[in-house]
């Protein structure tokens, strides 16, 4: 059975002088500020589509990986994953950069990688970002 989340923005003015509200409709778990400030170069207090890109890439890469780990029988006592995502104005969403520390009893380094790795390539929202590279740091804690 198929799923569908939604968002929706709500944004007021120019590009550059306006700015706006995303919320998270589906879960209705938040409703976040944006604007361009704060995507072309960073904002206290509020967000932009890199950072929720990011959180999405985050969350997708660890169920993706812990759901590999427990089939192979080596289920991990926690996974922390940051998805570092680039914006550059002016060209765009220009990468996703991968940092993982993962707690996996019995699991060497290199299986571990392996692991890694096949979760990167594969889990959707890595699936959905195929136009930009996407770079991977994993260790274990």
């Amino acid at each position: 059975m198929a799923l569908t989340s939604e968002a929706t923005t709500l944004w007021f003015g120019s590009l550059t002088e306006g700015k706006g509200t995303t919320s998270l409709d589906s879960s209705d778990a938040a409703e976040f500020p944006v604007t361009w400030q704060a995507r072309a170069e960073g904002e206290v207090g509020k967000t932009n589509p890199e950072e929720l890109l990011g959180a999405a890439h985050s969350a997708c890469f660890s169920m993706a990986l812990s759901h590999a780990l427990s089939e192979a029988g080596s289920p991990p006592e926690s996974l922390q994953v940051t998805a570092a995502v680039t914006f550059q104005p002016g060209e765009g969403i220009t990468g996703s950069h991968l940092l993982v520390s993962a707690k996996v009893p019995g699991l060497g380094e290199a299986d571990f990688e392996r692991f890694a790795e096949d979760a990167k390539a594969n889990c959707p929202v890595s699936k959905a970002l195929a136009g930009i590279p996407i770079t991977l740091e994993a260790s274990l804690a």
